[in-house]
């Protein structure tokens, strides 16, 4: 046990000892200029902190608000794509129905052109 007491007082005194000649290496005043400035960002951070945990907040009920709204408008645009896409098709049947029926009913070849093409209407799923 003496021997061990020893040890902790050698390692005691070395650390007593590096403290000293570390205190000599800083100087009092800029240790306090330091110690001041870290506070200082600390205030900051913490500050920063609370705001973007408020904001947090409010995007959460601002989400909470509008997720309901964006799921129901993207229902009733997949809804009006499947629409759209069901009058072209009967339109197009129609039209080749017409131009059966009556071959000169579009005499310029550009209006037939214009008739021929589909619009695109892909909506991503």
């Amino acid at each position: 046990m003496a021997e061990t007491e020893k040890e902790i007082e050698s390692i005691r005194a070395a650390s007593k000892e590096v403290s000293r000649q570390f205190k000599t290496l800083i100087d009092a005043n800029g240790l306090d200029s330091l110690k001041h400035l870290q506070l200082l960002i600390l205030g900051r951070l913490q500050d920063s902190n609370a705001v973007l945990s408020h904001f947090n907040v409010y995007s959460e009920h601002c989400f909470a608000e509008v997720s309901g709204d964006f799921s129901r408008n993207t229902r009733m645009l997949k809804s009006m794509k499947s629409d759209l896409d069901y009058i072209f098709q009967k339109l197009r049947s129609m039209k080749a129905k017409v131009m059966a029926t009556y071959p000169d009913a579009f005499p310029d070849e550009s209006t037939r052109e214009v008739f021929d093409q589909r619009p695109d209407l892909e909506v991503p799923q």
